[in-house]
């Protein structure tokens, strides 16, 4: 199997390359190869015994999407986009990364088709973010997208076009609504929802964080670890239980900051929590305000998609990923 992943050098990109070449296979198939794209050029992973390709590249530009699949990977990880806080500042800059390098992509599949036989297997991981108000308490897969936000724009948008892609054949489309992922590690991003890691993984290495919100507010979270399990499911599903309905909400943890707050203070004490240091954003609060707080994620967990379900298993996550097991002293 040839495996192309985009957006292969961020985080989530990362953490799948390795699952990838912890597992050795997919669907029963030996991954063999592996192309890695990004912005910036990708590492190679360590141990891996196939062929490794890296490239820095845009998919956006000219020409590359007809470049990384003219090599016909079997299966398609698309990852690559600007988060939320940076597509909301930059708006030529988001719909030019996240609606024309998707559709630079699908169509650079089909034109492949055309050529010779060629339909790979393409996830696409959309976003909570094609919903926005009016919410209803719970949101189920059905709920229409209003999204209040151009990455919520750009990712409904990729939506659609990946069902119609898959429904005229030229690929085999899935995409997975991510919840929003915690506790990510490494530096803040330009995402808006940056702060709900950064209040738990500066406070939990003894570094303080800013929350700009207030306690109250409630999201629907997962953690890398139940991200690139729901992308490694995605790509052995068979999509013929999807019918016409490509993309899924993945399963996640509704909960509030507050409970994120008494969740760290758990497992670090209060010394943790008093790093946390409250200062109201205007732009932050009015943005969340919008977001959808809770799902029903009943579809995607019947199909076998899985997440915590408890912030202390996603605190527990982050502790045995990215410290060892062990919280500094």
């Amino acid at each position: 199997m040839h495996i192309l992943v985009i957006g292969a050098a961020g985080m989530v990109g990362r953490k799948l390359v390795e699952a990838l070449v912890a597992r050795g296979e997919v669907s029963g198939k030996p991954v063999e190869r592996l192309t890695l794209a990004d912005i910036v050029e990708p590492a190679a992973p360590a141990g891996f015994a196939g062929k490794v390709s890296t490239v820095a590249t845009d998919l956006s530009d000219d020409g590359v999407a007809a470049g990384l699949v003219a090599g016909r990977p079997d299966l398609i990880f698309h990852l690559a986009a600007i988060v939320s806080g940076e597509a909301e500042a930059d708006f030529e800059k988001g719909y030019r990364i996240n609606l024309d390098g998707t559709r630079e992509l699908l169509e650079a599949i089909r034109l492949e088709g055309k050529r010779a036989p060629y339909k790979p297997k393409l996830v696409f991981t959309s976003s909570i973010a094609v919903y926005g108000e009016p919410l209803p308490a719970i949101i189920g897969d059905t709920h229409h997208h209003t999204p209040l936000t151009s990455y919520g724009t750009q990712k409904a948008i990729g939506e659609l076009l990946l069902a119609d892609y898959s429904r005229r054949g030229f690929l085999d489309g899935i995409g997975i609504r991510l919840p929003t992922i915690v506790i990510r590690p490494g530096k803040p991003n330009k995402a808006a929802s940056g702060f709900f890691s950064n209040i738990l993984r500066e406070p939990l290495s003894g570094i303080e964080a800013i929350l700009p919100v207030d306690d109250s507010v409630r999201h629907w979270f997962a953690s890398p670890r139940a991200a690139v399990g729901f992308l490694l499911h995605a790509a052995e599903l068979d999509t013929s239980a999807l019918g016409s309905k490509r993309s899924l909400t993945m399963p996640g943890l509704s909960a509030t900051v507050g409970e994120e707050i008494e969740a760290l203070r758990r497992f670090a004490g209060e010394n943790a929590v008093k790093l946390i240091r409250r200062q109201p954003d205007e732009a932050i609060i009015k943005m969340v305000g919008g977001w959808p707080q809770n799902f029903d994620a009943s579809r995607a967990i019947s199909l076998g998609f899985k997440a915590e379900t408890s912030f202390d298993e996603i605190v527990r996550a982050h502790v045995e990923d990215e410290l060892g097991g062990v919280l500094p002293a």
